[in-house]
C-alpha cells in the first residue's frame, strides 16, 4: 500500500511546490526580478543597434520626430510597467498623461520583434533630451522603416483624438491677414443621435472610414485625397446635424464658408488656401446663392473651388460638403462625379422616422395613437423632422398630448409648405400645458421668441434629423467614377 500511495504523494508535493512558487513569484514581485535576469542573459547573445532621437536639431529647432515618439510612447500600455513614470494632468481635468522618467526603459513589440526605448537624459552635458531606440541588428532592416511609419500614424491618431475640434467661420475681407475666426466645436450630434435608417448610416460610416485609410490609393490613382458630399432636401430635415455628426465621427475641424461674405472668385480661393488638413469644408444653401446671384462668386469660381487645380493641390485630407434644398435646377456641371462623390437625400418625415423621433424625444416605442398617425402618413401628409421634434420637445412630459399635437399638425399643415402653424400650435400647447399642469414649470414662447429660437437652432444645427429609409440606393459601379448616391 505504501508503494501505491508514493506516486500520489509525490504528485501532491510537486503541485504544492508549483503553487507556492507561483505565489512567491507574483505576490512578492520576484517575477519581475526573474524577467530582468532573463533579459540580461538573453542580451548577451544578441547584437543591438541604437538610434538617437534628440529633442532639438543642430539649429536648435524642435525635432518633430521626438514629439511624435513622445506621444506614441505615452499611449503604450507598457509605459505603466516602467520602474519610474511621471504623471501629468492633460488639457482636460480627467486626462492623465504618462511620461517616461529619465534613464528609464520601455519595451514595445512590432512585427514579432522586441524593441526598447530609453529616455537618455543628458541635459547636464548637452542641454537636450534624447530618446534612444534599441533594435536587434538582425531585425533592423525588416522593421525599422515600417516601425517609424507606424509611430507617425499612431501619434497623429492620438493627437487628433485629444485635440478639441473647432468651428471656423469666414469674416469680412477687410481683415486680409485673418480671414477665419474660430470657436470650440462642441456640437453634441453623433451618428448615434441622428435619425437615419441604420443601413444607410452604416454605409456612410464605412465610406468615411474607408476614406481615412486610402491616402496611398488616391495618390496611386493621381487623385487628390479628398471626398465631397451633397446633402439635399427641404429645410429642417437634418443636413446640418449630419455634418456635425460627420465631423465628430472622424475628428475633423469644420470650416463654414458664408458665400455672402466672399467678394469674388479669387477671395474664395484665398479662403481655401487658409484651411488646414483634417477638416470639413462646408458651404450651405449653395443652390440659393447660385440662383439669387447674391454673391460675387461666379459659377466658374464655384466649379474651380470644387474641382480645380488649386483644389487638387491644397485640398488634401479634406472633406467638402455642400447642402441644397433641391438639385433639380442646379447646373449639372456642379453635380458630376469628381465634384460631388456622394449624393444623400434628406426627405420629409415618414412613419418609420416618426417612431424613431417618438422613442428619442418621448421614450415611447408604441402607443395607441400610432395607428392613427400611420394612417395620416399614408395619405401623403408629412412634416420635417425638425417640426415634429419641436412639438414633441414642447410636450415631452405628456406623450399623449405630444402625439395629439403631431396629429393636428399633420392634418392642418401636413403638406410641408411651412412651419407657421407649427410654431403657433407649439405656443398654444405651451400655454395650455401651463394651465393644465399648474404644479409644473412651463414657459410661453412669443412669436418673436420662437423665431429667434428657430434661427439659433438653424445656425448651429442643433436639431435631430433623418434620411430616407425606403428609397435609398448605393451605387458603387465603375461607370460612376467613384460617384455614389444615397437616397432618392
Amino acid at each position: 500500500m505504501e508503494i501505491l500511495y508514493a506516486p500520489f504523494l509525490l504528485l501532491f508535493l510537486i503541485v504544492s511546490l508549483l503553487i507556492l512558487l507561483r505565489v512567491l513569484l507574483f505576490k512578492t514581485g520576484l517575477i519581475y526580478i526573474t524577467k530582468k535576469w532573463w533579459r540580461s542573459i538573453e542580451d548577451c547573445f544578441h547584437v543591438y543597434q541604437f538610434f538617437k532621437v534628440p529633442e532639438f536639431n543642430e539649429s536648435m529647432q524642435e525635432n518633430q520626430l521626438y514629439h511624435k515618439v513622445s506621444i506614441y510612447l505615452s499611449s503604450l500600455a507598457s509605459m505603466e510597467d516602467s520602474d519610474y513614470t511621471n504623471l501629468f494632468s492633460g488639457k482636460k481635468s480627467n486626462d492623465i498623461i504618462l511620461h517616461l522618467d529619465p534613464n528609464q526603459v520601455i519595451d514595445d513589440y512590432f512585427l514579432g520583434a522586441r524593441v526598447s526605448w530609453i529616455n537618455d537624459d543628458n541635459s547636464d552635458t548637452t542641454c537636450c533630451r534624447t530618446l534612444v531606440l534599441k533594435v536587434r541588428r538582425a531585425d533592423k532592416r525588416r522593421i525599422l522603416r515600417p516601425y517609424l511609419q507606424h509611430i507617425h500614424i499612431t501619434s497623429d491618431e492620438v493627437e487628433q483624438k485629444k485635440k478639441g475640434l473647432k468651428l471656423y467661420i469666414n469674416i469680412g475681407s477687410h481683415e486680409q491677414n485673418r480671414r477665419w475666426r474660430s470657436v470650440p466645436f462642441n456640437h453634441p450630434s453623433t451618428f448615434d443621435t441622428i435619425v437615419m435608417d441604420s443601413d444607410l448610416k452604416n454605409k456612410l460610416k464605412s465610406d468615411l472610414e474607408s476614406f481615412l485609410k486610402t491616402k496611398q490609393y488616391y495618390h496611386r490613382l493621381g487623385r487628390a485625397w479628398k471626398r465631397s458630399y451633397l446633402l439635399y432636401g427641404p429645410s429642417g430635415t437634418g443636413k446640418s446635424s449630419f455634418v456635425a455628426a460627420m465631423a465628430n465621427f472622424i475628428g475633423y475641424d469644420v470650416y463654414g464658408i458664408d458665400l455672402s461674405r466672399v467678394l469674388d472668385d479669387s477671395d474664395l480661393k484665398t479662403l481655401l488656401l487658409q484651411t488646414t488638413s483634417k477638416s470639413v469644408i462646408l458651404i450651405e444653401d449653395l443652390d440659393r446663392f447660385l440662383m439669387d446671384k447674391s454673391t460675387g462668386v461666379s459659377l466658374s469660381g464655384v466649379l474651380n473651388f470644387m474641382d480645380g487645380i488649386l483644389n487638387a493641390c491644397c485640398a488634401e485630407e479634406r472633406i467638402m460638403v455642400f447642402t441644397m434644398n433641391g438639385k433639380d435646377h442646379v447646373d449639372p456641371a456642379i453635380l458630376r462625379p469628381g465634384r460631388i462623390d456622394v449624393h444623400i437625400h434628406f426627405p420629409l418625415c415618414d412613419f418609420a422616422a416618426f417612431k424613431t423621433l417618438a422613442n428619442s424625444y418621448l421614450g415611447v416605442k408604441d402607443h395607441k395613437l400610432f395607428p392613427q398617425v400611420e394612417e395620416i402618413f399614408l395619405t401623403g401628409a408629412s412634416l420635417s423632422p425638425a417640426e415634429i421634434g419641436e412639438l414633441m420637445l414642447a410636450n415631452r412630459n405628456s406623450p399623449s398630448r405630444a402625439l395629439k399635437s403631431v396629429i393636428t399638425a399633420l392634418q392642418t399643415d401636413g403638406d410641408g409648405r411651412g412651419s407657421l402653424n407649427i410654431r403657433r400650435q407649439w405656443t398654444d400647447n405651451c400655454s395650455r400645458k401651463s394651465t393644465e399642469d399648474s404644479g409644473e414649470h412651463s414657459g410661453v414662447f412669443s412669436k418673436e421668441g420662437v423665431h429667434a429660437m428657430k434661427d439659433f437652432r438653424k445656425l448651429y444645427g442643433l436639431l435631430r434629423f433623418k434620411s430616407n429609409k425606403t428609397s435609398e440606393s448605393f451605387d458603387m459601379t465603375p461607370d460612376r467614377k467613384d460617384g455614389q448616391s444615397y437616397g432618392s
